[in-house]
């Protein structure tokens, strides 16, 4: 039997502004924005190339994001997605990546695996609410 991450609920305080922050900024693509009542809306979007989606939905008053809890994205060119997300005008941070050694302790250094290793790289963002997003690379092109 498969299982299959499909969505994911993100907690916000302003679904439109989310909507227009996941849409307009970090380039996801809008599947569904169904409301059929002023009590009921579900809105559903998706990461470009990625199989499993996100549905925004209302945090209750005085809710907070998890600041332990990160959603990941996977992409192929650590550089090129930063600059992407940078020209949309998401506030990323710098890139890292684990410090070098044969066993990872935790540490990190400044700017892109020098050995463009799988899982290696990583760069940060949050949404308006605070919900953080950890960019890792894997495969990239010149392997």
């Amino acid at each position: 039997m498969d299982f299959r991450l499909e969505v994911v609920v993100l907690p916000v305080s302003d679904v439109d502004r989310s909507l227009a922050f996941y849409t307009e900024q970090v380039g996801f693509t809008l599947d569904i924005d169904y409301r059929p009542s002023a009590d009921f809306r579900v809105v559903q979007l998706t990461p470009p190339g990625s199989a499993c989606s996100i549905q925004l939905v209302a945090a209750p008053p005085g809710r907070h994001p998890d600041p332990d809890r990160s959603i990941y994205l996977v992409v192929v060119d650590i550089d090129l997605a930063r600059a992407e997300l940078l020209d949309r005008g998401v506030d990323v941070g710098d890139i890292r990546h684990k410090a070098a050694g044969n066993q990872w302790r935790g540490g990190w250094e400044p700017a892109v695996d020098p050995e463009r290793r799988d899982y290696a790289s990583f760069l940060d963002f949050t949404d308006p609410d605070g919900n953080r997003w950890v960019l890792q690379e894997r495969g990239f092109p010149g392997d």
